[in-house]
């Protein structure tokens, strides 16, 4: 069976996000085992007001979402791209496992890089890294999920 081709502005495109919930800018490469990809975080985005009052940071839990968007979704995307229509699957995160080290400010840009670990019966499983612009490492982990086709 021949391999759809799929280009990285296609797998954006398809991504189930939108703004202000997307957190993928561009992908920078793509292959089946691993996706490196960016997220500038906006000075504007609509958690800092609350998170915290004067001194916002990003929340872990958006992290663990950016990262997640590029190692499950993305790559994920990528992989059934054989199956994939023009409607973008649903990805349901079945768990995570990541450790923070360093704080994302407001304006900071972040890059992931996702190794995939396992890909079967569209259960996606990668190890993920997340560093900042000067390659200070933020997080790192694992996520793991469903692709569901239709």
């Amino acid at each position: 069976m021949k391999t759809k081709k799929i280009t990285k502005e296609e797998i954006l495109n398809l991504l189930p996000y939108k703004r202000p919930f997307l957190f993928v800018d561009e992908i920078l490469t793509l292959n089946e085992e691993q996706i490196v990809a960016q997220y500038t975080f906006r000075q504007d985005e609509f958690f800092y007001e609350g998170h915290f009052v004067d001194s916002p940071i990003t929340p872990g839990v958006i992290l663990t979402e950016c990262m997640a968007q590029i190692g499950l979704a993305s790559l994920g995307l990528y992989l059934i791209r054989d199956s994939v229509k023009n409607k973008a699957p649903d990805v349901a995160m079945t768990s995570n496992e990541v450790n923070y080290y360093k704080l994302v400010l407001p304006g900071e840009k972040v890059v992931v890089t996702a190794i995939k670990e396992y890909f079967r019966f569209n259960k996606l499983k990668s190890k993920v890294e997340m560093v900042n612009d000067s390659g200070t490492l933020v997080a790192k982990g694992f996520v793991s999920g469903m692709v569901i086709k239709y």
